[in-house]
């Protein structure tokens, strides 16, 4: 049994394969995951029923599993308020630096080769969407046996 409580294969393999600089794109329920995701990444629905499971859960399974240096977000056009899962983000990112797009640029960004898995969530949250860059692990954070 594995020693991780990320147990979900597909995750596993793609984060496996995944190194400094890869990105992994967490979406909402809304997402259009057939048209904007990068040609390389692999894709896990885990939208069964809105609202089900979001966004946030994910994340902070995944910031336990892999380091993270950088985030965007999906950012509603000039003028609209910031979404609360915008804000929510931010929160648990903490020191990681956060860069907002606007719908098309954040969809030129999750079709990058560099995107190695892609996760579609059952958010219903509008602009609930997220891609997260792999940082690299810290020395001495591998504990021997």
């Amino acid at each position: 049994m594995l020693l991780t409580e990320l147990l979900h294969p597909g995750m596993l393999e793609a984060l496996a394969g995944a190194g400094h600089g890869a990105r992994v794109l967490l979406t909402d329920g809304h997402y259009p995951a057939s048209t904007a995701v990068g040609p390389r990444a692999r894709i896990v629905h885990l939208n069964v029923t809105p609202g089900l499971l979001d966004v946030p859960p994910v994340l902070d399974v995944l910031l336990r599993t892999v380091a993270v240096e950088s985030a965007q977000v999906m950012v509603p056009p000039k003028g609209e308020p910031e979404p609360a899962a915008i804000a929510d983000y931010r929160a648990r990112l903490g020191a990681v630096p956060v860069e907002s797009l606007d719908r098309f640029a954040f969809y030129d960004a999750a079709r990058s080769p560099d995107v190695a898995l892609a996760v579609v969530t059952a958010d219903t949250r509008t602009y609930a969407n997220l891609l997260l860059t792999i940082g690299v692990r810290a020395e001495g954070t591998l504990a021997a046996r």
